[in-house]
């Protein structure tokens, strides 16, 4: 599989995408953990179908130390007990955050009071960054077809 074009030659589309990088870089250095930014792009990359971001967080993710047990599970969250009641809130907040138009009111009041619960103002506003962030990353993938499974960690940055 080619992808349609590569985004990374195209002027425009290589400057946005070299901003969005430098947001990367901002909530890399925010209070929100690490992991449960990880699990958050692999879930939003798994609801919009974008292999290449799921290929990527999931090798991120175990470059830093998680487990392919709970990287595995993210799809089934619900069902696993291998995740705490804060990244399972934020996970929740990144579907219904990923899937904003499926419901008229957009993020339920039930999953923003389980965000509320477990992280801080600062940390809300990483968390919705990364969701907002992930999602224009899987649709640059998405759209231009980018192929999966060529991910090495560490090579953007």
């Amino acid at each position: 599989m080619e992808a349609r074009l590569n985004t990374f030659e195209l002027e425009v589309a290589a400057k946005v995408i070299k901003r969005l990088g430098a947001v990367g870089q901002v909530l890399d250095q925010s209070t929100l953990p690490k992991r449960t930014q990880e699990l958050v792009k692999l879930r939003a990359s798994q609801i919009n179908g974008c292999g290449f971001c799921t290929d990527m967080h999931a090798k991120d993710a175990v470059a830093d130390g998680e487990s392919w047990v709970r990287l595995n599970l993210v799809a089934a969250w619900r069902e696993a007990t291998v995740f705490t009641e804060a990244e399972r809130a934020a996970l929740a907040l990144a579907e219904e955050g990923t899937r904003i138009a499926d419901a008229q009111t957009g993020v339920s009041d039930e999953v923003w009071e389980q965000v509320r619960k477990h992280y801080d103002d600062e940390q809300i506003g990483a968390l919705i960054s990364v969701i907002a962030v992930i999602n224009a990353y899987n649709r640059f993938n998405v759209i231009a077809q980018t192929p999966a499974g060529g991910y090495e960690p560490g090579m953007f940055g």
